[in-house]
């Protein structure tokens, strides 16, 4: 027989925040959680039309969300984006940091201020979303953070990139350990080529074409392939703990 607590756990829906919620990623995820009954805030960091325009759309199908921002390297500002949520939908489940900049280059001419700028949103970022994350995720619940497979792959002008995210595949493991006892999973997703704006800025045809045929399945990701994975983690996963799942289509 169900207890009165019981019912009102079904009926209500698990809260999942999503950084970078209006990017190719990140939207996706979104997108997914909504379909799968989430209600979602949606973060932004600069462009806060797309974000209302996603949180309306999900909201004229009957969904719940709403849209937050601030940088995710500030650390006043995400505990405003937490407290946003949390005064929203009651409390969270599920924190998912796709935000995220890439700068290529060689590192014999790379810029230092450029590194500066991507380290400081791919790990300081990173670090201060796990934190908040950790702090108030509800038990039962996921925190999933992004890495990358050129940590594995390791191409030529990868490399200031590569190191911001294996800085978060090293931070996964233990903050899952740290989290013991809490019934929180930590995992990260390490996407391989993907189409996203953010991959493709700067590729020509013949790049983009190349990097398609590297899988053994010969197309590049897509958003959805990606936000499958973190639907999976984010719910039925719960022994996966402390992992970086690369998905990637078998190319590394």
């Amino acid at each position: 027989m169900n207890t009165e607590r019981d019912t009102e756990q079904q009926s209500t829906p698990r809260v999942a925040l999503v950084t970078g919620g209006t990017g190719g990623i990140g939207r996706a995820v979104v997108e997914r959680f909504a379909a799968d009954g989430y209600a979602v805030a949606v973060h932004y960091a600069g462009n806060q039309a797309r974000a209302d325009e996603l949180v309306e759309r999900i909201t004229a199908a009957g969904g719940q969300a709403i849209a937050v921002g601030g940088d995710v390297a500030d650390e006043a500002a995400m505990a405003a984006a937490f407290d946003a949520a949390e005064a929203a939908f009651g409390g969270i489940d599920v924190v998912v940091n796709t935000a995220g900049i890439m700068i290529l280059g060689p590192v014999a001419r790379f810029d230092l201020d450029d590194l500066d700028r991507m380290h400081r949103t791919n790990i300081r970022g990173s670090f201060v979303v796990a934190q908040q994350a950790a702090r108030r995720v509800r038990p039962g619940g996921a925190i999933i953070g992004f890495s990358t497979s050129q940590t594995r792959l390791q191409h030529p002008t990868y490399a200031p990139y590569a190191a911001s995210k294996a800085a978060v595949e090293a931070l996964t493991l233990v903050l899952a350990r740290e989290l013991r006892g809490k019934g929180v999973t930590v995992n990260a997703v390490a996407p391989g080529p993907t189409a996203t704006p953010l991959f493709l800025d700067g590729k020509d045809q013949q790049t983009v074409d190349t990097l398609a045929r590297l899988a053994p399945l010969e197309r590049l990701g897509t958003p959805d392939d990606v936000a499958e994975t973190v639907a999976f983690l984010a719910g039925p996963a719960r022994w996966v703990n402390g992992q970086t799942v690369y998905v990637n289509g078998g190319i590394a």
